[in-house]
């Protein structure tokens, strides 16, 4: 056996091991007795409508010699027999399809909870868009909103409708195969003054046109697994900058940005036409040989059998039935020709869920360099952060935090003051030492998320509304300055469209003087209001903390908000060589006073 050939067979060996580790899992769940059940119930459906079909062959061959020997007792009876046979067939069909989407659906619904429970649990959803960002050799999965919305539909269509239909290939050649063998008479050839006998004819000539036909199908279709990928690939690409448009959309017309966004959107829209270009061409080449394909086995028995037909060596009846047992060897034989295109989508679709799949399971699998335990007080020992491409920020930290405390974090921009807050909650995973963090605390970005639907959902996220009176959900929209959204609770609405970023800053402090954390850690979020508001809400806010036993620590670039802080972090610039190679350190002072 060539190398090459080795090398197709572990390729399909490796993608029957990948769709049963993906197709496994749900057959095992919880719902595992009902998916059992349904999967024999297809195919026993399967085995049922082959069944009537081996039923109809022998009724082809009553049905015409009926015809020739122009018998009208025969003929009507057998039209009634027909009835009887479609009537079966029709209910086996329509039960098998039922039977079969609500299989599909039921295993499509559990599958996208799984992914969407792991994706969802241990910050994996954020930690992936990181290492994908740092990552360079495209091995980290793109767009995993399309892998559990779009590839799972498609992966649990295509593998439940490939697999019975070669379970379907395989039944229908087994009960085709002996019947045509039967009705094959012997073809004698001479050669070299040799004579030769072949029983069975028939099905060697099926066999072989399948063969040739499989074979030249493989070497025109192959390019098609990589186009397809490629191809849901590049269709995410240009919908998710879509969404973005979308999203950003007065950002981006302030800007007069249109023209720039427009170019991005052509660019990945000319990939888009541009790979599809391609599996047009591809697939051009395929349909034309499986189209000539099919249509030479509607007549290539009546070639091969006719012959002996006009020979008087069978009826009319016999030629039919020939007909149609090779029609169905044939066509069983040719599963993989028929099937190649939807093959190819099923590889690209499979390898797409098998690497966002690996991808979450290695991160489960990680293990996590920071030691991160409950405590009263913030304290943190021996802390190293770094960037997702390993670049150091900050080596042998240490820091403490006790209730009553207000800290204020300065440095320059990029220094990592917002990464020291994702340390702080949990959520970088490029940090090492060891870290006390205390309960009852909130953490607030200087861009805050702000869900549609009802404004009084958006105010209380990620707690449920029907946690606050309706007093307190107003009281805490008068006391973040938004007095005008306190009678809208129940509007709904895309608020991080219709909000100004400075009414969604001033949301994100109604949520917290609503829910009264102990301990605030806030990055820049008075940014986009004016000092007067900003003054106001710091106070109420480090009012809020430390009348809770807690302590407030900020990011803010305005000198005006350390009037509301003891304390002062400042992140410095090192020289390249320092020990520890951090590009900062951290530095600890009181707070000064803004200049009056």
């Amino acid at each position: 056996m060539s190398s090459s050939v080795t090398a197709r067979a572990a390729t399909f060996a490796q993608v029957l091991k990948r769709v049963f580790a993906l197709s496994a899992p749900y057959f095992r769940s919880e719902e595992k007795w009902r998916a059992r059940v349904m999967l024999l119930g297809i195919v026993a459906l399967n085995l049922l409508y082959v069944y009537v079909a081996v039923l109809g062959n022998q009724w082809y061959g009553r049905f015409y010699d009926a015809l020739q020997n122009k018998d009208s007792v025969v003929f009507w009876r057998e039209v009634g027999v027909f009835g009887w046979i479609a009537f079966f067939n029709i209910a086996v069909q329509v039960l098998k399809f039922y039977v079969t989407q609500l299989l599909q659906l039921r295993w499509r619904s559990w599958m996208t909870r799984e992914y969407l429970s792991r994706w969802m649990a241990n910050h994996t959803f954020y930690h992936l868009e990181l290492a994908r960002y740092a990552n360079q050799d495209g091995r980290v999965p793109d767009n995993p909103d399309q892998r559990i919305q779009e590839d799972m539909q498609m992966f649990t269509s295509a593998t439940m409708s490939l697999s019975m239909g070669l379970l379907n290939a395989v039944v229908t050649l087994a009960s085709f195969v002996g019947l045509l063998w039967v009705l094959s008479s012997s073809v004698s050839f001479t050669v070299a003054g040799t004579t030769y006998q072949v029983v069975g004819a028939m099905v060697w000539i099926a066999l072989a046109y399948s063969v040739i036909g499989t074979v030249i199908t493989h070497f025109i279709g192959r390019p098609l697994i990589k186009l397809n990928f490629m191809q849901q690939r590049y269709e995410a690409d240009f919908r998710h900058h879509l969404v973005r448009v979308r999203e950003y959309s007065e950002a981006i017309a302030l800007d007069k940005g249109e023209k720039v966004e427009r170019g991005q959107l052509d660019l990945r829209f000319s990939s888009v036409l541009r790979n599809y270009l391609q599996l047009i061409k591809q697939q051009k080449n395929l349909v034309t040989f499986t189209a000539f394909f099919g249509q030479a086995a509607v007549i290539f028995p009546f070639i091969v059998a006719g012959y002996q037909y006009f020979a008087g060596a069978f009826q009319l009846g016999h030629l039919m039935q020939i007909r149609s047992a090779f029609g169905s060897v044939q066509e069983a034989l040719s599963w993989f020709v028929d099937n190649y295109d939807s093959l190819a989508v099923w590889r690209a679709v499979t390898d797409r869920l098998t690497g966002f799949d690996d991808s979450m399971a290695a991160h489960a699998a990680q293990e996590q360099a920071l030691q991160r335990t409950p405590a009263a007080a913030l304290n943190a020992e021996d802390l190293a952060i770094a960037l997702p491409n390993g670049t150091p920020l900050l080596a042998g930290a240490a820091l403490a935090v006790k209730p009553g405390d207000s800290v204020l974090l300065q440095g320059p921009s990029g220094s990592g003051k917002s990464t020291l807050f994702r340390t702080f909650a949990g959520i970088w995973p490029f940090s090492k030492g060891r870290l006390q963090v205390p309960d009852n605390v909130a953490f607030m970005p200087q861009r805050p998320y702000v869900p549609d639907g009802k404004l009084r959902d958006a105010l209380t996220y990620p707690n449920p509304a029907a946690d606050f009176t309706d007093d307190q959900l107003r009281q805490a929209l008068t006391d973040a300055l938004l007095p005008d959204l306190a009678s809208r609770l129940d509007d709904s609405d895309s608020w991080s469209q219709k909000l100004s970023g400075g009414e969604q800053q001033r949301l994100a402090i109604a949520r917290v003087l609503l829910k009264k954390p102990a301990w605030l850690f806030a990055d820049e979020i008075t940014s986009a209001l004016d000092a007067k508001a900003e003054g106001e809400l710091y106070k109420r806010l480090s009012d809020t903390v430390h009348a809770a036993g807690g302590a407030m620590v900020s990011i803010a670039h305005r000198a005006a908000v350390g009037d509301f802080h003891n304390q002062r972090w400042t992140l410095v610039p090192q020289e390249e060589g320092t020990a520890g190679g951090a590009r900062y350190r951290l530095n600890t002072s009181a707070a000064q006073p803004a200049a009056a």
